[in-house]
């Protein structure tokens, strides 16, 4: 254990400053990723990429990140989440880096699967260190302030790598992100504690009580999650919302610059800004309205995510059929306000149902299901862009999109269905 870290964690607050540090590794997680998207229209004039092509560049991360999660939530419940968490951004770093060496589509598709194999150890591995920092009481604004660091990292890639990629060339941003985040890792490991495991509060994790439950083996953490009928609505739930939140990752700033005439770093500020910093100014607030609503109600935290994704709806069909850039711009940001809603309860209403020793498994197999299916979306949409029976690409996109709709109506329909019903089942089983 490293002793700087150790005396750090005995101070009051540090479990605040747990959230801080997990939120700058996941900020570059996320610009890392976020990156590629960007510089697409670049990558296209450059090498004549198709539509097809750039969609399955773009799916590439997804696959190997959702196949690779599982096996890495069961990782990380047995060994210090502290490695895997600052390890894996020293690779994903280092990949990042080598994505401006890239020539052919195979190339861009190869560095893709490995940024994914290398991020797919984060989400688990933080998700349950910082659940032993912060129990029931505030999980919900723990999380939901970690979750903003997906938006302003998803703005600084899609921004900065458009900005680079038209002032100084696509590969500049690389170079940044990747260094960036191996400088912040070399420096993390000196900071970040390991806390005890199945601990709710920072009581529990700065001075033990008593030895650390033993980790369950692999079919037992699986079943810890599988045999409760609400993380199976919740596991549905996310692959329809990721399928959405691939769509616009991998195709918001071609479908600015191309619909709608966007300079490239323009469309990777607007495509980023509108949708993404809305999410992170709505993310915190949503994490204080579910951590009030699950203190009245066994399934408060997935009325909040209900309500998100039925209001965000609407939003996405005024995305696909809008015109004009003012109201397409304010419909954007309305949906990022409804995805905030959602996105603030995506682990912590995990764990309100899946036991304690499970919970970096959980986060796994919610990735792994996620993103495995979610990431079809990117490729899809390309594939339709370039096939549909409209008379143009973006037409056909704009159609996609609109169709999206349809994901969300029902993935908040399911989740108000389930807190009204499953939720005080599964907690009174999970109590039992």
């Amino acid at each position: 254990m490293n002793g700087l870290a150790a005396r750090l964690a005995a101070r009051p607050g540090y479990r605040w400053w747990v959230i801080a540090m997990l939120w700058g590794v996941c900020f570059f997680n996320y610009a890392d990723r976020q990156a590629i998207s960007a510089v697409f229209p670049a990558l296209r004039e450059e090498f004549g990429f198709t539509n097809t092509e750039i969609g399955a560049i773009g799916s590439a991360f997804g696959y190997v990140y959702g196949i690779g999660a599982l096996f890495a939530g069961y990782v990380a419940d047995r060994v210090a989440r502290r490695h895997l968490i600052l390890g894996g951004c020293l690779f994903w770093s280092a990949v990042t880096v080598a994505t401006a060496w890239c020539q052919k589509t195979w190339h861009f598709v190869s560095v893709r699967a490995l940024e994914g194999l290398g991020e797919t150890f984060y989400f688990p591995a933080s998700m349950s260190l910082a659940s032993d920092y912060h129990g029931p009481a505030t999980r919900s604004r723990a999380f939901s302030l970690h979750q903003s660091g997906v938006y302003v990292g998803t703005i600084a890639g899609s921004w900065l790598g458009g900005w680079f990629a038209e002032h100084l060339g696509w590969r500049a941003g690389f170079y940044v992100f990747g260094f960036g985040g191996m400088i912040l890792a070399t420096v993390l490991y000196a900071c970040l504690h390991e806390p005890r495991r199945g601990g709710d509060a920072a009581a529990a994790v700065v001075a033990p009580t008593g030895p650390a439950p033993a980790a369950p083996g692999f079919r037992t953490a699986v079943l810890d999650v599988l045999r409760v009928p609400t993380a199976w609505c919740l596991l549905a739930v996310f692959v329809g919302a990721n399928f959405v939140a691939t769509v616009f990752l991998t195709w918001t700033p071609t479908f600015l610059a191309e619909k709608f005439g966007f300079r490239l770093a323009a469309a990777g500020l607007s495509g980023a800004l509108f949708i993404h910093l809305a999410s992170a100014l709505a993310v915190a607030p949503a994490g204080c309205v579910a951590d009030w609503w699950a203190r009245r109600r066994p399934g408060g935290r997935l009325y909040a995510q209900a309500a998100g994704l039925l209001a965000g709806a609407g939003w996405l069909v005024g995305i696909g059929s809008i015109t004009n850039v003012g109201w397409l711009l304010t419909a954007m940001a309305a949906f990022g306000v409804c995805k905030g809603f959602y996105d603030a309860g995506i682990f912590a209403s995990l764990y309100d149902v899946v036991p304690a020793r499970s919970r970096a498994t959980a986060a796994g197999l919610m990735n792994t299901v996620g993103w495995g299916l979610g990431s079809l979306g990117a490729l899809l949409a390309g594939w339709y862009a370039d096939h549909g029976p409209l008379g143009s690409p973006m037409a056909n996109m704009s159609r996609f999109i609109t169709g999206t709709s349809a994901l969300y109506l029902g993935g908040g329909l399911l989740l108000a269905a389930a807190a009204a019903v499953l939720v005080p089942r599964d907690r009174a089983a999970r109590s039992e």
